[in-house]
């Protein structure tokens, strides 16, 4: 326990935030394949309520398994497929419906009026291309950390050939997110998606990605025009079903082979997570008349200091640990020097403390 403290400053003490970033691959590999058995992918977990469906890196009853990303699919109420379901005796048209607008809800609120905003193109909520059919990803927290970095997003979709052979890998990245972010969203900031092939302008947009959020939502219509046949179950016995095109696939399959079928046209996926680290950083400044001698009872023996070997010799003392205490002395933090520091009157010394949360 110290005998003498040293108030700190304003001139000793500053902030610092530094943004760490890690790479993130996610191959498709993982996603669909790694672990199929027959007519089970032990690492797809889906649930009762079939609303969404949950990724894992290893089969998910295994206790080294990580959650990686939540998928799920809808349309809006507004949307034609809401009124093809209804002629064609489509399923789960409530919960699709209600799954947009739950997303719409968190990702993009609400308007003047209290309705719910439905995902924009180009994210300018004033009109213009909506997103009315979407898939959805749901980056864990285990990945995306803080938030995704901007312009660091990358997906590849195939969106052509057949079942067994698909084919027409379609590239799609958040280009030009890093100074064209939008901030109009309640989760914070987001990009909007664009193929490499297409020019950037407000109507060419697919998608959107959430980055605080960790959320990606796509549009559907990027698989429309293509001869594909998309893999799903129909939610009525576990068998599975051919659809020719992606609007018959959001009708009539469920939502978990909506997901199943995204699942096996996904290439890959990569983007950067980012960590905050704020840190305050204290400067312990000891002056030559300071801190040269020490309250251990082992300094002293037979009242003479101990690391003195000829009386007439400077008295020193040995840093070992730095204590940050409260305004009432109560020890809040100690921080340990790697070794000593051999400190006398003819030395001073600026021991730099950071603290990291």
């Amino acid at each position: 326990m110290a005998s003498t403290f040293k108030p700190l400053n304003a001139n000793d003490i500053t902030t610092v935030r530094d943004m760490l970033h890690e790479a993130i691959p996610i191959t498709g590999t993982i996603v669909s394949g790694t672990y199929h058995t027959g007519p089970t992918e032990h690492n797809i977990k889906n649930y009762e309520t079939d609303l969404f469906q949950s990724v894992f890196d290893y089969p998910y009853l295994s206790s080294s398994a990580n959650h990686i990303f939540d998928l799920t699919a809808g349309y809006s109420s507004v949307s034609s497929l809401s009124a093809s379901a209804v002629v064609a005796g489509g399923q789960q048209i409530a919960k699709k419906i209600n799954m947009y607008g739950e997303m719409a809800q968190i990702l993009a609120g609400f308007d003047e009026t209290g309705s719910v905003r439905r995902f924009d193109r180009d994210g300018d909520l004033t009109g213009g291309n909506k997103l009315d059919e979407i898939f959805v990803v749901n980056f864990a927290r285990l990945l995306t950390k803080d938030e995704i970095k901007k312009q660091s997003f990358s997906m590849t979709v195939l969106t052509g050939g057949v079942v067994t052979a698909p084919s027409h890998d379609l590239l799609i990245q958040d280009h030009g997110a890093q100074t064209a972010y939008k901030v109009n969203s309640p989760v914070g900031e987001y990009g909007i998606l664009y193929t490499a092939s297409a020019p950037i302008h407000d109507n060419s947009g697919v998608g959107l990605i959430y980055y605080q959020a960790g959320i990606c939502i796509l549009t559907a219509s990027i698989f429309t025009g293509d001869e594909a046949d998309y893999i799903g179950n129909n939610g009525t016995g576990g068998e599975t079903v051919n659809y020719d095109n992606v609007g018959d696939l959001l009708v009539s399959g469920s939502i978990s082979g909506s997901c199943d079928a995204f699942r096996n046209r996904l290439d890959n996926i990569s983007f950067n997570n980012t960590t905050e680290i704020n840190s305050t950083i204290y400067f312990c400044r000891a002056n030559f008349n300071e801190y040269n001698y020490s309250s251990n009872p082992t300094y002293l023996s037979q009242s003479q200091i101990v690391v003195k070997s000829n009386p007439n010799d400077l008295p020193k003392a040995f840093v070992t640990s730095v204590g940050l205490y409260s305004a009432d002395n109560e020890l809040l933090a100690v921080a340990k020097l790697s070794a000593p520091l051999q400190k006398d009157p003819t030395d001073e010394l600026i021991l730099r403390v950071r603290l990291d949360y």
